[in-house]
């Protein structure tokens, strides 16, 4: 399963983070950029993101054992 996290700043220097599963596979750096300033846009949530610090996709594989 594939995580897409989304790293902001907010006011007082703190790091808030956004994660979303099943990012689609050739999403881009300028996708994620743009969607992450429109979050910040909105400004639906009230005490959260100002700023776009980071993004990263992590990739987690399960085996089943038995």
């Amino acid at each position: 399963m594939k995580t897409l996290r989304m790293y902001f700043g907010t006011a007082d220097n703190d790091r808030w983070l956004l994660s979303l599963r099943y990012p689609k596979d050739d999403i881009t750096a300028q996708e994620i950029q743009d969607a992450m300033q429109a979050i910040i846009d909105s400004g639906a949530i009230t005490t959260g993101p100002v700023s776009i610090l980071s993004a990263d996709i992590v990739d987690r594989n399960v085996t089943e054992v038995f």
